[in-house]
């Protein structure tokens, strides 16, 4: 069984067609998916979707391109989510210099701040990290954020900082660039991470991995990227997709 530690199954763009896309995941072989809410509207519908489906579960946190939007309000309605049977993890959260809606230094002061909470709460964090490495590696460390510990989301950066990564108690979460031909670097972390500290991905309905790359993502297409890396292993398809959801369950506490 397939455990996708990452989906946007509350986006826009699964609004037609929810059920093909959870039927085919379904017959793909995934088992769980973890449903990610970075804001008000899209940890509601996270958390009406974790409601209704068995095999789902929430990560809620505050997404760093939209930290300036963020209120103490917010916060607080997080933390109070946090005690759900369903919600499994703080976050998405980080940081993102890719784009400039949200000033570093406020995207800095959210990312604290939900590390904080997660810590209270006693969750793991799941990491946004666009073209901010040094940054966030720094404020995790500042934070002690290995306390909880968490998941370095769709990892993009070299196999030494997934290596800092991993002895921070952090877990390194593959998605479809794995399977890029011209992907070098998520192609050399899959190689040197070892299994017990690699999680499997779609990041849906983005990302998609070859060959549907630049078409809309879904949890079913996670078997694309656990047969990348058994290639790059040189171990078996069942192997990888045994041991990421172990490892899956054991990061969201989940029996």
């Amino acid at each position: 069984m397939l455990f996708d530690t990452h989906v946007h199954l509350n986006a826009e763009q699964f609004q037609e067609d929810l059920n093909e896309v959870i039927e085919r995941a379904q017959q793909a072989g995934v088992s769980n998916v973890v449903v990610i809410g970075f804001d008000r509207p899209t940890i509601k519908k996270a958390m009406e979707l974790v409601e209704k489906y068995d095999f789902m579960y929430a990560g809620v946190g505050w997404h760093p391109v939209d930290a300036i939007d963020m209120t103490e309000e917010d916060l607080i309605w997080i933390e109070e989510l946090a005690a759900h049977p369903k919600v499994v993890a703080i976050g998405e959260m980080g940081l993102d210099y890719y784009w400039d809606k949200s000033p570093k230094e406020v995207q800095k002061e959210v990312f604290r701040k939900q590390i904080r909470l997660a810590k209270k709460v006693k969750l793991p964090i799941i990491i946004h990290n666009r073209e901010a490495t040094a940054d966030i590696v720094e404020i995790l460390k500042e934070e002690k954020a290995s306390d909880v510990g968490g998941i370095m989301h769709c990892f993009s950066g070299s196999p030494e900082t997934a290596k800092e990564c991993v002895e921070m108690n952090f877990y390194i979460s593959l998605g479809g660039p794995v399977t890029f031909k011209n992907a070098k670097k998520p192609k050399e972390v899959a190689e040197v991470i070892p299994l017990d500290r690699l999680l499997i991905e779609t990041d849906c309905p983005y990302l998609a991995p070859h060959p549907y790359r630049g078409k809309r993502n879904e949890p079913a297409f996670v078997k694309l990227v656990a047969e990348q890396i058994a290639e790059i292993k040189g171990i078996s398809y069942q192997q990888v997709a045994d041991i990421t959801s172990q490892n899956a369950k054991k990061i969201f506490g989940i029996d």
